[in-house]
This record gives C-alpha cells, structure tokens and sequence, in this order.
C-alpha cells in the first residue's frame, strides 16, 4: 500500500476489487472496424475500437490537458535514468482482437517492452494513467469501461486521477485479474507508489496550477 507524507489527506484505503466479469457493458455504436484498420487510421481521425466499432472518444478540455503534461512532466526525469518510457494519447493499445483503446498516459518501465515501429501496442505499459473528466459518460468510460479492458489486457497498475474530485488513485491487477486499489489520497505528496521507487507526486503543487487558471474551474468535492 502506498504511503503519504503527513500532510496528505486519504480517502478510505479499505481494498475494493473490480472484475471484468461484474461489469456490464452497453453495445456499442458506431461504424464496423477490424483491429488493423483501426491501427491505420490517420492520426487526425479520432476514436477508439470497441467490440469492432469505431467510438467516439474523450473530448479533453483545458483542465484535463493540463492534467496529462503536468503528470508527463512529473513522471519523465523519474523514469529517464530507467531506461523507460511515459507515452501520450495517441498510443494505441490492443486489448483483444476487436477492442482497442487510447490511454492518457501509458508507462513503459523498460525499454525492450516497446515495439518502436508499431502502429499499435500488443504489449500492454506496466501503468495506465487516465485523467477522468466529469461528464458522466466519461466517468463510466473510465471507471467501467476502460478498468475492465485493462484488466483483461493485463495492464498491471491503473491510476485514475480526478480534478474534480480531487482525488488520486491506483489499483494494481491481482492474479485472479481483478483491480484492486491499493493508494489513495487528496492531499500532499504521495510517496512509495508501487512499482515506481523513488517517484513522488505531489498532489498540492498540482491542485494549485489547475486553481490558478484564469477561467471556471472544476471544484473538487
């Protein structure tokens, strides 16, 4: 379990699992697609695949990007002298043969996991990272959707980072490939983040870049 500086607020840190297999799943709607045309798709044609349609995904706004290159820009220098890699959305990800989806972020811990001149990963990143918008249907694509084809995949450790919420989260896949969260917190600077020694992530720093933009803002709960 992850531990936290004494400054840091917690939510509740009793473990919940997810499992694919509990997590029902509307039919999707769009235009039929193979994995491969997907995978070929041109980079300014949005969408991911899902049980072989093509879907509209997440529209980000302001806050969200802010979000993903805030955390890019924390995780890069930490995982450089690794030999790894922290990659951004359009890395796309084959989770089976009729599903494919686009992470925030995707970590790489070691370079020999990556397939340089793929058009899409069969290899799943050691960590996803999804930065959750607070429409509803983006909560569910995030919290539902997209942790079930992660855990299928095989995707280790999933963080889910809510602005609006102010929270921080990760689950980390157990053998009977069910998520199950292992840290959570509101405040402070988060440290020992499992699998990333050394790496910290400090949640006020972030928190107070998001309040000092010059527009509406999202209120954390």
């Amino acid at each position: 379990m992850g531990r936290l500086l004494a400054n840091a607020t917690v939510l509740s840190m009793r473990s919940s699992s997810w499992s694919p297999a509990l997590m029902p799943r509307a039919k999707p709607s769009g235009r039929p697609m193979t994995l491969a045309d997907w995978a070929d798709l041109a980079e300014d044609e949005p969408g991911e695949l899902v049980e072989g349609r093509l879907v509209e995904e997440e529209v980000p706004n302001f806050f969200h990007e802010l979000v993903v290159t805030w955390l890019a820009a924390v995780i890069r220098p930490w995982l450089k002298p690794r030999r790894g890699y922290v990659l951004g959305s359009e890395l796309k990800l084959r989770i089976t043969e009729r599903t494919g989806r686009k992470p925030d972020l995707g970590i790489y811990l070691t370079r020999a996991s990556v397939q340089g001149d793929a058009s899409i990963q069969r290899r799943m990143p050691d960590i996803v990272i999804e930065v959750v918008s607070p429409k509803p249907r983006d909560q569910r694509r995030d919290r539902v959707e997209k942790m079930t084809d992660y855990a299928r995949a095989g995707v280790r450790w999933y963080w889910l980072l809510d602005p609006a919420l102010g929270s921080f989260e990760i689950f980390e896949l157990t053998d009977r490939g069910r998520y199950t969260r292992v840290l959570a917190a509101t405040e402070g600077v988060v440290v020992d983040i499992p699998g990333c020694a050394e790496l910290t992530v400090d949640l006020d720093e972030l928190w107070s870049e998001l309040e000092a933009v010059p527009s509406r803002r999202p209120r954390r709960r």
